[in-house]
């Protein structure tokens, strides 16, 4: 029988992305901030419509933000790894990305009592150790990369890869991958960023990024009998009036559309049990 899921994530990092990047002058560091309003307008919209989504929370927000942060365990979502600070791992040294590894593994123990089943990368950009930590610390799933548009596939580690050879292909692990894609992140779509050197417009049509974001869900239907789409949220983006209208109206639609709604965790239990092990 077909079943299509949908998987509300949310990435809630406040002003750390914007300081991963130096941007740590009043202005920024606000905008980060209004995440804290939003979030609380997405757990009552969550509330409303009887549904669990995925958070990727960085340790420092965690230490900074505990209140919010209890709000969403309070609600019931899962709780995922998402770096202590937020930059991103390809950029770290190996002993600063395991000490911050480690870091964020106590905040969200402290924060939900108990270790997360699974991570995102800070900017979706994995060093070739992460694979590898994820799977010291237990952690069972990876939502960072971008192999497929709508099927969970088990990760590899060690590819060999040169721009003038062929590319050499690593172990097959035991670790889920939940892919994610750029289209489906509001980040992209909706942030007008201004660097020294270059320039982010965003500020898309909301209802035309909705149009998008439910035709991938249409694609998903026709063609594929088992399939889950990860939507990506920042709460200090979506949370913004005419955003929040759009994600109403995409949560509603989609169970209009037959959507089951599962978080991540729950996507790579129901996985395992349809594939078994990796081969």
């Amino acid at each position: 029988m077909p079943r299509h899921i949908a998987c509300l994530s949310f990435d809630f990092d406040t002003w750390s992305g914007f300081a991963a990047r130096g941007m740590t002058t009043p202005t920024p560091v606000s905008r980060g901030e209004f995440g804290v309003v939003g979030a609380g307008r997405i757990l009552k919209l969550l509330k409303q419509r009887g549904l669990t989504s995925s958070w990727y929370i960085p340790g420092v927000v965690i230490e900074t933000y505990p209140e919010a942060c209890a709000a969403v365990v309070e609600g019931g979502h899962e709780v995922g790894h998402h770096g202590y600070s937020h930059v991103q791992p390809a950029w770290l040294e190996a002993a600063r990305e395991a000490d911050e590894f480690g870091r964020a593994m106590d905040c969200i123990a402290k924060l939900t009592g108990g270790k997360p089943a699974g991570y995102r990368s800070p900017a979706w950009d994995l060093s070739d150790r992460t694979i590898d930590l994820i799977a010291q610390h237990g952690l069972r799933y990876d939502s960072s990369m971008m192999g497929h548009d709508c099927s969970p596939y088990f990760a590899r580690r060690g590819d060999v890869v040169a721009a003038d050879a062929p590319m050499q292909f690593g172990e097959t692990t035991d670790l889920v991958e939940i892919p994610i894609s750029w289209s489906l992140d509001d980040h992209p779509h909706f942030e007008f960023v201004r660097g020294k050197t270059e320039v982010l417009p965003g500020l898309s049509n909301a209802n035309a990024v909705l149009e998008n974001w439910l035709a991938d869900f249409e694609y998903m239907q026709r063609s594929e009998e088992w399939g889950a789409l990860v939507y990506t949220f920042h709460p200090y983006v979506i949370g913004r009036g005419h955003r929040m209208l759009m994600l109403e109206k995409l949560i509603d639609t989609l169970t209009q559309r037959g959507a089951v709604f599962l978080t991540l965790d729950e996507l790579q239990r129901e996985y395992r049990a349809r594939v078994g092990r990796p081969a």
